[in-house]
């Protein structure tokens, strides 16, 4: 375990997690109009348990991942959001619920955050001595 990983534990991963959702619900909502667009989001807590794995990781987006893929470091397997009505056109996006998880994720991305600042505070503090 790196120094980096023993002080901040896994705020980084859940901020990167975080993001990359952010950016799908984004998504959703910027096609609620486009016909046949499937709504798209992440396993959020199974993506947690593959980036906290004690398993092969890696550390630069230039190395080969552990299937020999050149994917993205932090990038999870999209999910297909089923829909309580789906649309006539073929469209998933449902705009009420997209909206909420917007929310609740931007929240939960700030707690993140929040949580590391104070971790580099700290770490900080105890680096001068105070």
């Amino acid at each position: 375990m790196s120094f980096t990983d023993r002080v901040f534990g896994t705020s980084g991963q859940a901020m990167a997690l975080r993001a990359q959702r952010l950016e799908l619900i984004a998504a959703n909502l910027a096609n609620q109009d486009t016909p046949g667009y499937k709504a798209r989001d992440i396993d959020f807590a199974a993506a947690m348990q593959a980036a906290t794995a004690g398993g092969l990781r890696r550390t630069h987006a230039s190395h080969l991942d552990a299937n020999g893929g050149m994917g993205a470091a932090n990038e999870q397997p999209l999910l297909y959001r089923v829909p309580s009505q789906p649309a006539l056109d073929g469209n998933t996006v449902e705009a009420q619920r997209e909206h909420a998880e917007f929310m609740d994720n931007a929240i939960r991305y700030q707690a993140s955050l929040t949580i590391l600042d104070s971790r580099i505070k700290s770490t900080q503090r105890a680096i001068r001595g105070e």
